[in-house]
C-alpha cells in the first residue's frame, strides 16, 4: 500500500482561514460545494438546449452528445480516479479535479463549435470524476464515526438537490443572461473552491510501492465506455445491431477485468474484491442502481410531462419541481442525524417506501389539463422519501470497510449511481414514445412513473439485509492496540488530531 508520512504539525496563525483548517464542518463544507457543482452539470445543460442549438448552428443531435459526453466521461474514469486518491493523496487528486473542472468550465463556455463543446465537456466530466469520490472519502477521515452518517448525509443530500435544481439553475441563466453562463458560473465557484482546499489537511501520501493498475484501468474503462455508449445512445439511434454488439463487448471486458483483478488481490488491484466481501457495501451498491435508476426516470419523466404534455414553459418545469428539492435539503440533515442514532436500515426502509408512495401519488395525478398545485404534495413526499433513502446509504456502505479503502469504495459506488442513471435515462426515452413520430402522453408518462417506482422498490428487500448496526474492523473503527498507542500519546482514538479553533474539542468537533 501507499507510504503515508507523518502529519506535519499546523502552523499557528491568527486568520480566519487558519483556525478554521482541519475544523470537519468546514470541510464539510468545501466538499459539499464541490459535489453540489459537479452533479449540478449533469443536468444543467437540459434547459439550455434549444439555445445552443440556434446558437452553434448545429442540429439537436449534435448538442445531445455535449449532454452525453459529460456522463460517459465522468462513468468510465470514476473507479479509477477514486483507486488514485489511495494511492496519491485525496486532497491533492481533488485538488487536480477542481482545476480541470473549472478550466474546462471556461473553455465550454468561449466555444464557437458543436465539436469544441462536447470536447470541453468530456474534460468536464473527467474533472468531476477525480474530485467526486475524494469528497466521500475525505469525510470519512475528517469526521470521527459517531458524527459520520450526518456529515455523509449532508453530501448525500446535497447531491440529490443538485440532480433536481439543474433544471431550474439552467432555466434562470438562459431566462436572465445567456446559455454560456450555464458554464461561466463554475470558474468563480471552481476559484473559491481550489482557494479552499487549504481548509483540508493534506494526507501526505507519497507513492510507495503501491502503484496503480494501469492492464486493469484500461479493461474497465472499455467495458464502462462501451456500456456508457450504447445505453445513452442506443435509443436515439434506434437501438441498431452494433450497439448490442458494443453491450455485448462490454460484458466480455468486464469478464476479462474480474479475472485479471483476481490475480492481483494479492498486489495492487484497481478494485479490491474485500469491498464486496463486506455485506452492507454490496448491498449498498444494489440499492444505488435500484434508487439512482428510478431517481433519474423520475425526474426525466417529470420534465417532459409537464413541457410536453401540460405546456409548461422550461421554467415553469423546473419550478415545478422544487417542492422535491427543497423537501429534501431540509430533511436530509433530519436524516442524516437519526443515521447517528437509530439503525439505518429503518431510515432506508422508510425512504424507500415514501419515495414509492410519492411516485404512485405523483402517477395517479398526471392527466391532461392538470396543473402544478396538484403535484406540489406528491413530490415532497418524494423530497423526505429521497433524503431519507440517500443520506445513509453512503454511511452504511463504508461504516465496515478499512479507511485505506474509502477511496477505491467510494470510486465503485458513484459508478453505480452513474449506471443507475444513465439506464433511468434511457428507459425514459423508450418510455415515453420517443418512436414512430409519437410524442409523448399523459398515458405513456403516467405508465413510465408506475414502472419506475417499482424499480425503487426492488430497493427494499437490500434495505432489509442490511446489519442494524457497523460491526468492527470498519471504517469508524480501529484495532485495540492502536486505540492504546494513540490513547497513550493523548490523542482521541476515534480520528486523527485536527487544529482545534476556539470552543472546539479534540479534533475541531464542536463539543
Amino acid at each position: 500500500m501507499a507510504r503515508t508520512r507523518p502529519r506535519p504539525r499546523p502552523v499557528a496563525t491568527g486568520c480566519l482561514m487558519g483556525r478554521l483548517r482541519g475544523n470537519p464542518w468546514a470541510i464539510l463544507c468545501v466538499l459539499s460545494l464541490a459535489y453540489f457543482m459537479a452533479q449540478l452539470d449533469i443536468s444543467v445543460l437540459t434547459v439550455a438546449v434549444p439555445d445552443i442549438t440556434r446558437d452553434l448552428h448545429t442540429s439537436f443531435d449534435r448538442v445531445a452528445w455535449a449532454l452525453g459526453s459529460y456522463v460517459l466521461a465522468l462513468a468510465v474514469t470514476l473507479i479509477t480516479a477514486g483507486r488514485l486518491g489511495d494511492l496519491y493523496g485525496r486532497r491533492r487528486v481533488f485538488r487536480a479535479g477542481v482545476v480541470l473542472f473549472t478550466l474546462s468550465s471556461l473553455v465550454a463556455g468561449l466555444t464557437t463549435t458543436v465539436d469544441q463543446l462536447i470536447a470541453a465537456r468530456a474534460l468536464q466530466g473527467l474533472g468531476a470524476a477525480l474530485l467526486i469520490p475524494q469528497t466521500m472519502a475525505l469525510l470519512v477521515e475528517a469526521f470521527p464515526v459517531a458524527r459520520r452518517g450526518t456529515a455523509l448525509g449532508v453530501r448525500g443530500t446535497v447531491g440529490a438537490a443538485a440532480a433536481v435544481v439543474g433544471p431550474l439553475v439552467s432555466g434562470l441563466l438562459v431566462t436572465v443572461l445567456d446559455w454560456r453562463w450555464v458554464f461561466f458560473v463554475n470558474v468563480p465557484v471552481g476559484t473559491a473552491l481550489l482557494l479552499a482546499t487549504v481548509l483540508v489537511p493534506d494526507d501526505d501520501r507519497a507513492p510507495g510501492p503501491a502503484r496503480l493498475d494501469v492492464v486493469g484501468t484500461l479493461l474497465v474503462s472499455v467495458s464502462l465506455f462501451c456500456f456508457a455508449f450504447a445505453v445513452s445512445q442506443g435509443e436515439r439511434y434506434g437501438w441498431r445491431g452494433w450497439f448490442w454488439g458494443l453491450v455485448a463487448l462490454s460484458a466480455v471486458a468486464f469478464a476479462v477485468f474480474l479475472r485479471q483483478q483476481r490475480r492481483r488481490q494479492s498486489g495492487d488491484p484497481l478494485v479490491p474484491f474485500e469491498l464486496f466481501r463486506d455485506r452492507d457495501y454490496a448491498l449498498m451498491n444494489v440499492v444505488s442502481v435500484c434508487v439512482s435508476l428510478a431517481f433519474m426516470g423520475l425526474v426525466l419523466v417529470l420534465s417532459v410531462f409537464f413541457q410536453s404534455v401540460l405546456a409548461f414553459s422550461a421554467l415553469k418545469a423546473g419550478l415545478a419541481i422544487v417542492p422535491a428539492a427543497l423537501c429534501s435539503m431540509v430533511f436530509g440533515t433530519v436524516a442524516g442525524r437519526l443515521s447517528d442514532r437509530l439503525p439505518a436500515k429503518y431510515l432506508l426502509l422508510a425512504g424507500t417506501g415514501l419515495t414509492v408512495a410519492g411516485m404512485l401519488w405523483t402517477a395517479a395525478g398526471m392527466h391532461e389539463g392538470a396543473d402544478w398545485p396538484r403535484f406540489v404534495a406528491p413530490l415532497s413526499v418524494i423530497g423526505v422519501g429521497n433524503a431519507f433513502l440517500f443520506t445513509p446509504l453512503a454511511a452504511v456502505g463504508l461504516r465496515g470497510l478499512r479507511p485505506e479503502l474509502a477511496g477505491a469504495a467510494s470510486g465503485v459506488l458513484v459508478t453505480t449511481l452513474q449506471i443507475g442513471s444513465m439506464i433511468g435515462t434511457a428507459l425514459s426515452g423508450a418510455l415515453l414514445g420517443g418512436g414512430a413520430g409519437s410524442g409523448p402522453t399523459a398515458a405513456s408518462s403516467r405508465s413510465a412513473m408506475v414502472l419506475f417506482a417499482v424499480v425503487a422498490a426492488l430497493a427494499a428487500p437490500a434495505c432489509a439485509a442490511s446489519s442494524r448496526t457497523p460491526r468492527a474492523g470498519g471504517t469508524g473503527d480501529r484495532a485495540p492496540d492502536e486505540d492504546a498507542g494513540r490513547a497513550a500519546a493523548g490523542r482521541s482514538p476515534c480520528r486523527e488530531p485536527r487544529p482545534s479553533g476556539p470552543g472546539r474539542g479534540q479534533g475541531g468537533v464542536p463539543r
